[in-house]
């Protein structure tokens, strides 16, 4: 069998998101799983360091990677007290419409009496925030509005656990690097810590970890960007490739109950 393509997107829903996006992308072969490239979405074919064309340039990418798994790390749906659809796909495709803007909603999920209300999966992952929480809120909105609703609109692509997986479309994946840091002993590290010593050293402990325990080989060029990104971006997208891998390598893709075909599922 061909190696199959795994990738993995750290978000981001900032006005400068094309430095912020970062895309690693990787093979299955035997028993480990390659990351060959990592980069960011302004480097992507159309990207720019612009949040508009980052995204256009991330959906292009995405659509054109048939067959392949991609894991991107922001909340692909919302709890079920904020869903008024029947369905997670009329919940997305409704989505733009009920929120004009991020503030928008951010606004329309506060005014719930629980401000911070979580869904079950996030309990499961142990995910940070909520997905309107102050520090995500953006990140949500771009993600489901600017990335899922179109994609999903011309039906490119199949929503793992909601659909189910077409070998011809690309499957995509919520996943969370702190909840895939968390399962692997590894949460805690300060790898975001900038240019500092200790920030370096939590990045190349991480890296160590996953090469040594985790099935997980880099070329040296995403070695490198994983390393030197001090802001850990481009190590959070090689944890996305690698909870990515970790989905598809452990048979349980689709399994969800119904409250989870509509709030959607974190792999990690």
């Amino acid at each position: 069998m061909a190696p199959s393509a795994i990738h993995g997107v750290d978000f981001s829903g900032a006005q400068d998101a094309g430095r912020r996006i970062w895309i690693s992308s990787g093979l299955i072969g035997g028993s480990r799983l390659r990351i060959v490239r990592t980069r960011p979405a302004c480097e992507l074919p159309g990207g720019s360091r612009t949040r508009d064309a980052a995204l256009a340039a991330l959906r292009s990418f995405v659509q054109g990677e048939c067959g392949g798994t991609i894991g991107l790390d922001f909340p692909f749906g919302l709890p079920r007290a904020v869903v008024p659809e029947r369905t997670w796909k009329e919940f997305v495709l409704a989505f733009n419409d009920r929120y004009p803007s991020a503030e928008a909603f951010r606004a329309g999920c506060r005014g719930l009496p629980e401000r911070e209300l979580r869904r079950a999966t996030d309990y499961e992952a142990h995910t940070p925030w909520a997905a309107w929480n102050w520090r995500l809120y953006r990140q949500t909105y771009h993600g489901i509005g600017g990335v899922l609703a179109p994609l999903v609109r011309e039906e490119r692509v199949r929503v793992l656990p909601m659909d189910a997986p077409d070998g011809g479309l690309p499957s995509l994946l919520e996943i969370c690097p702190a909840s895939t840091l968390r399962r692997l002993g590894l949460a805690g590290l300060p790898y975001k810590r900038g240019a500092r010593p200790e920030g370096r050293a939590a990045r190349e402990a991480i890296l160590e970890r996953l090469i040594e325990d985790n099935g997980v080989t880099l070329e040296p060029i995403p070695m490198k960007r994983a390393v030197q990104d001090t802001g850990g971006d481009a190590l959070d997208s090689v944890l996305a490739a690698v909870a990515t891998y970790h989905a598809v390598t452990s048979n349980g893709l689709t399994t969800a109950d119904a409250n989870g075909r509509l709030e959607g599922r974190v792999y990690f």
